[in-house]
């Protein structure tokens, strides 16, 4: 789940909490060109506050000014399309051929919803993956525990939608070389997180928006590093702290692994970490020299490597879990 959307639930409950009405809007579906993808969140109030994108542009204008007027979901969620006309996706900023779908529901601000959208709120604060299933008919919702996310699905009778944890990336070595992969990987939408077992190293550290973290790095991985939406990248360029990393790291769910370093440094990792008595499988899950091959040497080449291959992996892992 990206931060926007974190961000809609979050604001959504925190307006319920002050007996505010409120609506929330979901795409459903797209054609063409779209500014924002099937999924993407936005939250208004009886007070016209907003919290969340569907376009970027003036669809939000649109959509919020005719919910205000009651003019759609006075009494339930409804369909509304956006771009069915030339003319229409000219006015709104729609690119061109863009057309998208918007599913408006009205959330009053009763004891059910209020305890449901917190319960959403606390479940993504935790990293749990949560389904709520709304009836089109009624405007009643279900929301559970699910092990696994899955894309959005709609029919005649239900949406479907799921709410997952951010993706994390936890990195070891509070260096220059995660300094500027702390910036670019949190641009893209990851919560970074940042380890160094060295105080005078973290009390150094010159990047704001990371939440830093002292301590050793195998304790760290097992606390932080606890699901597949997690990554670990170790950068201290000292094997007696990324080798600990690593060591917890390969036993666990993270979707991706990487140790800075060159082909030589990385071979003589693969040896040390046999002698940890990890199993080849284990070991094979490791990317080393983690990122992309784009011939980069310099620290901020190399963090641009490695966030465009996390941004790879991570896409492939959605692709994955689309229906086939």
């Amino acid at each position: 789940m990206d931060s926007i959307n974190h961000q809609v639930i979050a604001t959504l409950a925190d307006w319920l909490d002050q007996e505010l009405d409120c609506w929330l809007c979901t795409i459903v579906k797209t054609w063409g060109s779209s500014p924002r993808p099937i999924g993407s969140l936005l939250a208004c109030n009886s007070k016209g506050e907003v919290s969340g994108s569907l376009s970027g542009g003036c669809v939000e204008e649109d959509l919020i000014d005719k919910l205000l007027r009651g003019e759609h979901a006075a009494n339930g969620p409804e369909q509304i399309r956006y771009g069915v006309q030339k003319a229409e996706s000219d006015r709104l900023g729609l690119p061109c051929g863009g057309r998208l779908e918007v599913l408006a529901e009205p959330i009053a601000s009763d004891l059910e919803n209020r305890n449901g959208f917190s319960g959403i709120l606390e479940a993504l604060d935790s990293r749990r993956c949560i389904q709520r299933t709304l009836d089109l008919e009624s405007g009643t919702q279900l929301i559970e525990t699910v092990e696994q996310y899955q894309p959005l699905s709609i029919d005649t009778q239900y949406l479907i939608q799921y709410f997952g944890p951010r993706y994390r990336l936890l990195l070891i070595g509070a260096g220059q070389i995660a300094s500027y992969l702390s910036d670019m990987a949190r641009s893209v939408d990851f919560q970074v997180l940042v380890c160094d077992p060295r105080q005078e190293i973290i009390d150094q550290w010159p990047v704001d928006g990371a939440t830093m973290i002292q301590g050793m790095p195998d304790d760290v991985v097992r606390e932080h590093a606890t699901d597949g939406y997690c990554a670990v990248i170790t950068l201290a360029h000292d094997p007696r702290i990324d080798d600990m990393a690593l060591m917890e790291a390969l036993k666990g769910p993270c979707f991706h692994i990487g140790a800075i370093g060159s082909q030589r440094t990385s071979q003589a990792r693969v040896n040390r970490l046999k002698q940890l008595e990890l199993s080849n499988q284990e070991i094979a899950r490791l990317k080393g020299p983690v990122g992309l091959d784009i011939g980069s040497k310099s620290p901020p080449e190399i963090a641009i490597s490695i966030i465009a291959e996390l941004i790879q992996v991570r896409k492939q892992l959605q692709l994955d879990s689309l229906p086939r």
